[in-house]
């Protein structure tokens, strides 16, 4: 699972602004969490997320100090590159290739579709999850509703929080369903709610965007993620180019984003 969420989050934080009634904002850290959480309430309905899809999604969601004690003592990535790829792409290697040949036709109308290579896809799904396995366990509304209600970076979450709100509002997932990483990372590759709302796909074509179970939705939508920041079809992924700069806008440190190339490169040069 990815190992450096605070700087996806700390990245989106300096571009999201809530732009709240404000007689209906929640203010972090004051008062009781339920009575925070009334308040936030008012404030989804205010921003046009249906009543009864607020009622239904928060309704019993309580605090997680487990998700602040997690976010308040997360240690600087510290890892080499090459202690970081040597521990993570030899164990993904051999399901990588396989995965790049079951999904080989999938892959091939994605990369038509996007321009993103299959062996980028790939090594971020592996890196991200092991391919599925590993989603998280965390609920993801009662994640960002804790981290929302904490101060230091309560815009941030509840931006997020409202997001996955629409994301049960136009029905991609259930709500009893939205769980993964503490942070709110949700599905196969890992997108905050906000990415999830903008580059969601729905590629296998049922009506649904549906980053945990469609493995074709999750190839795609990270594709169509890698694609909206800029990927330049038929380039390659080196440092220092312009694909690894798109590269690092899916996770800004050097060293995972060098491990991603690096896996990809592997994958490509696999028989």
């Amino acid at each position: 699972m990815n190992p450096s969420f605070s700087l996806k989050a700390l990245a989106l934080s300096a571009l999201l602004a809530v732009t709240a009634t404000p007689a209906l904002a929640a203010a972090c850290g004051t008062g009781t969490f339920e009575a925070w959480l009334e308040d936030l309430k008012k404030e989804a309905v205010a921003k046009g997320i249906p009543q009864a899809v607020v009622a239904s999604s928060l309704a019993g969601v309580t605090f997680d100090k487990s998700v602040l004690a997690r976010d308040q003592n997360q240690k600087v990535f510290s890892q080499t590159f090459e202690e970081f790829s040597g521990r993570m792409v030899p164990p993904r290697l051999a399901r990588g290739s396989n995965m790049l040949k079951q999904y080989g036709s999938v892959l091939g109308r994605i990369e038509q579709t996007y321009g993103v290579p299959g062996e980028i896809i790939v090594a971020i799904w592996g890196l991200e999850t092991d391919y599925g396995v590993n989603l998280g366990k965390f609920q993801t509304l009662r994640s960002l509703a804790s981290l929302a209600y904490d101060c230091r970076r309560s815009d941030l979450f509840k931006a997020e929080l409202l997001d996955a709100l629409r994301i049960v509002e136009r029905g991609d997932i259930p709500p009893q369903d939205l769980r993964g990483a503490w942070a709110g990372e949700i599905g196969q590759t890992q997108f905050m709610p906000s990415n999830y709302i903008k580059y969601a796909v729905d590629f296998d074509g049922n009506g649904k965007r549906d980053l945990l179970r469609s493995v074709p939705d999750v190839l795609a939508s990270t594709a169509n993620f890698l694609a909206g920041k800029g990927w330049q079809r038929g380039k390659d992924w080196e440092v220092g180019s312009a694909n690894f700069a798109v590269i690092k806008e899916w996770n800004r440190s050097e060293v995972y984003s060098r491990t991603i190339g690096y896996f990809a490169t592997q994958l490509a040069r696999a028989p």
